[in-house]
């Protein structure tokens, strides 16, 4: 498949993670961009001295948010085909990155969506309580809003089309940025398309930040998100602009 691809790596203070992260992921795609959002645990020394990476440095942490929208910026000027994204907490298996890419190129799909609970695997983590149930709240809801029918709104393992890139006009900073993204992607007509891959928790006891780590007051900002953007866009109860066409892979 002769694209021009890029994997992208959201990093805050991942220095235990990131090397190992990056290994992985140079084996399956051979320009990798990290944004680095601001690190403040030694990860910006360790990623600076490395030769083999693409690097994109926020001097303060700017959110998860806007380190993809540095991603996407620098992928569309960059001229590139297929944008891939990984988190950098080793949820995600670099591995699976050709299946996405295949996916979304297969399927001629602007977004091919990691699903982790699209089907179960053997050694599946147990996710903890209060993330599942957020993100089977919110999923429902975007569901019913949008038309779509995802079964993983906030898994961060993804590739697009990057020419998709362009219609999209992101302003949330944060961890509610893919709320907003799935509001825009419904009103652009995109074709979305989930891939199944394991469920991985590494670290249970990970912080969202400050008051977000209270998984109520998270909860009530992530529908405050969506409640603001989908009157941006337009959206209404039942359904987008365009109903999409969601549909999903189950085997890898």
């Amino acid at each position: 498949m002769n694209l021009r691809l890029l994997t992208v790596l959201p990093v805050y203070n991942e220095v235990e993670h990131v090397s190992g992260v990056i290994a992985g992921t140079l084996n399956y795609c051979r320009e990798v961009l990290v944004v680095d959002d601001g690190s403040t645990d030694g990860t910006a020394g360790l990623l600076a001295a490395r030769k083999d990476i693409r690097l994109l440095s926020h001097p303060q942490n700017r959110g998860y948010g806007a380190a993809l929208r540095s991603a996407f910026d620098y992928a569309i000027a960059g001229g590139y085909e297929i944008l891939v994204t990984i988190d950098c907490d080793g949820q995600h298996q670099p591995q699976l990155i050709p299946n996405l890419v295949e996916l979304c190129v297969g399927e001629n799909a602007d977004m091919a969506s990691g699903s982790r609970y699209l089907r179960q695997f053997p050694g599946d983590s147990q996710p903890p309580e209060a993330r599942r149930r957020i993100n089977r709240l919110l999923t429902e809801e975007i569901n019913r809003r949008l038309g779509l029918h995802l079964t993983d709104a906030f898994c961060g393992f993804k590739a697009y089309r990057v020419g998709a890139l362009t219609g999209l006009h992101l302003t949330e900073p944060g961890y509610a940025m893919p709320l907003e993204l799935w509001v825009q992607a419904a009103r652009l007509g995109w074709k979305i398309v989930e891939l199944p891959v394991p469920l991985i928790y590494l670290d249970e006891t990970r912080s969202f930040g400050g008051a977000l780590d209270d998984a109520e007051t998270r909860l009530a900002v992530y529908r405050q998100v969506l409640d603001r953007v989908g009157k941006q866009g337009g959206m209404v109860e039942g359904g987008g602009r365009k109903r999409q066409n969601c549909k999903m892979k189950n085997e890898n």
